[in-house]
């Protein structure tokens, strides 16, 4: 995992290695200071009469030295920023480009507010635990190095004694360390949940207001607030106990080196060759409490460790994750044409999953054929045209397009060769242009003006201030259903593919503009296979041949008449929208 972490660090190693470096300047520069006060004192201040000159020397070095450790510590903490801040931004380039590349079932595994949380909550606390590591993890035991042999030249027995406090520092730090951690690690599965729950209501949010139900959502996301709050108490009570630990371990141990020194003075007559001076007193009981303070900078760094531990597994496990769809090595790189073949295909989305999505479909479309796709919800119609641009990946038997299993295609070919257009596609903030322009970033206006035309989009743009230039809100919020769908279908005709996909996607249209989009349909893409999912007959009786759908079972394939004279269930579906007026809202 660390392996994994570090190496993107990239571009930014000069400023990770410098980081302890400028540290070591610092430290270095600190660990001096208590000694250069320590000679001002005895040879300065504490000389027969004050030797002013021996104050204005040391107190010149002290001020230099001084200055070197801020120096030192301010480019220290400038890079730290810098390779910390890069090391976020690559971790989050990485995960978003590995992401890109997921199937839909590596997404439906981690779902995506999962997702959006290991790319903002987690690449954050990593992000903080890198600056501590590169900072406190490497100042921490040049400190206490540093500290310790200055403090032994001065009295070897004396500055012993912090070594009293160290079990009872590293038992108290273990304790506090391994309760903490499963704390935090089920903090961060609930936040999770809480991204899911405002992810979810902000999507809803018509829904929620039309149904009068904020309450209810208010409840449902304190109840996991909540849930996160006490986790994060119970883990601040425990590292609370760091703290206090850290100040009875530095005030016994300056009580005790004071008691002892006071003793060593009085017995020396204050002369360094027999026992200590008031300086060297002072100077290590400085030594002492940098001894301890290192050793309390070494606990917030494993606090820091502990916190991002669980983030830094959870990044790696988006990283790790292998996209279960992919090209082959000497991938297909063009597709002939729109022919489709379903050869006794099977597929669930759960490997383990006691019932089939579809089951043994076989069927044969020619290219440029039209092809209308019935059943009642739950039937198959959505996943069974998803297996076609490998969406997902069939579980047995194959899907062929042009002749060539699916598989053996470069992915980016083949789906450059599909257009699929849903019931509830998505626009993004943008222009109309810039929208429509997904389906072909080199498309002239005049091309986008034609597709929109066939799509019976260009008279409600027409009406737009900004007609083409007109900004499109986050998910088109600000158009029609309707209105939406017509620029999603003009999207999918400017991309020219070999197969057009219309997934329920003139839903949200009435039946005379319905009719007119499928003859923009056969006069400007006569060549492309369209296949049409639709609930209403009228949508599909016109097409070259209709598949009726049971339950993941291919029920009957036939045209509109065919199907009438021998099909139960599409006479039903017929009948039902006919005689009972449906067809003609």
């Amino acid at each position: 995992m660390i392996k994994k972490l570090a190496a993107r660090v990239r571009q930014y190693k000069k400023n990770a290695i410098a980081t302890p470096l400028f540290m070591v300047g610092e430290v270095a520069m600190e660990a001096l200071i208590p000694l250069i006060m320590s000679w001002l004192i005895d040879r300065g201040i504490e000389a027969e009469g004050g030797d002013m000159g021996q104050i204005l020397l040391y107190g010149g070095i002290l001020l230099v030295t001084a200055f070197v450790s801020l120096f030192s510590g301010v480019m220290s903490g400038r890079m730290a920023s810098i390779a910390s801040a890069g090391f976020a931004r690559n971790l989050r380039h990485d995960m978003y480009y590995t992401i890109q590349d997921y199937s839909f079932s590596n997404i439906d595994k981690f779902s995506t507010s999962s997702i959006i949380t290991r790319l903002t909550t987690d690449v954050n606390n990593v992000q903080n635990a890198f600056q501590m590591i590169l900072r406190m993890a490497v100042r921490a035991p040049l400190t206490l190095i540093f500290s310790m042999i200055m403090a032994m030249t001065i009295n070897a027995r004396i500055s012993l004694v912090f070594l009293i406090t160290l079990p009872i520092l590293g038992l108290g730090i273990y304790t506090i360390m391994s309760r903490t951690h499963p704390i935090f690690r089920r903090v961060f599965k609930t936040y999770d949940r809480l991204n899911n729950v405002v992810q979810e209501n902000l999507h809803g949010v018509r829904v929620v207001k039309s149904f009068v139900r904020e309450d209810y959502e208010v409840q449902k996301f304190n109840a996991i607030s909540g849930s996160i709050y006490k986790d994060f108490v119970h883990a601040e009570k425990n590292l609370a106990f760091m703290g206090p630990l850290m100040m009875v371990c530095i005030y016994t141990c300056t009580l005790l080196i004071s008691w002892l020194g006071a003793k060593a003075i009085i017995a020396s007559g204050n002369d360094p060759a027999v026992g200590m001076t008031t300086g060297q007193l002072m100077s290590l009981i400085t030594y002492v409490i940098q001894i301890l303070s290192s050793l309390m900078m070494v606990s917030m760094v494993f606090m820091m460790i502990t916190m991002s531990r669980a983030s830094a597994q959870r990044i790696v496990e988006v990283l790790d994750e292998q996209t279960d769809i992919t090209s082959p090595k000497l991938p297909v790189t063009e597709v002939p044409d729109g022919s489709i073949e379903f050869d006794h295909v099977d597929f669930s989305y759960a490997s383990r999953s006691e019932r089939a999505t579809l089951s043994d479909i076989n069927l044969k479309i020619p290219s440029g054929a039209v092809v209308g796709i019935l059943g009642g919800t739950g039937s198959g119609k959505s996943t069974l045209v998803q297996l076609i641009p490998r969406l997902y990946d069939v579980t047995e038997g194959a899907v062929r397009v042009g002749g060539i299993d699916t598989r053996a295609y470069d992915l980016t070919a083949l789906r450059d060769g599909v257009a699929m257009v849903l019931q509830k596609n998505e626009l993004f903030s943008g222009t109309i242009k810039d929208n429509l322009r997904w389906g072909n970033e080199n498309a002239t206006d005049e091309e986008i003006v034609e597709a929109c035309k066939l799509a019976q989009a260009d008279p409600f743009i027409q009406d737009f201030p900004d007609k083409y230039d007109t900004w499109i809100e986050q998910g088109g919020t600000n158009v029609s259903g309707g209105q939406k769908q017509r620029l999603c279908i003009a999207r999918a005709l400017l991309k020219k593919p070999k197969i057009l996909i219309l997934d329920d996607s003139t839903s949200a249209v009435d039946t005379r503009t319905d009719a007119l989009i499928r003859a923009g349909f056969r006069s400007y893409i006569p060549d492309t296979t369209k296949l049409i999912i639709a609930q209403r007959v009228s949508s599909v009786m016109d097409a070259d041949m209709i598949v009726v759908l049971d339950n993941g079972r291919v029920a009957d394939v036939g045209t509109h008449e065919e199907l009438l004279a021998r099909c139960e269930i599409y006479r039903e579906v017929h009948d039902s929208q006919t005689k009972g007026g449906q067809d003609d809202e």
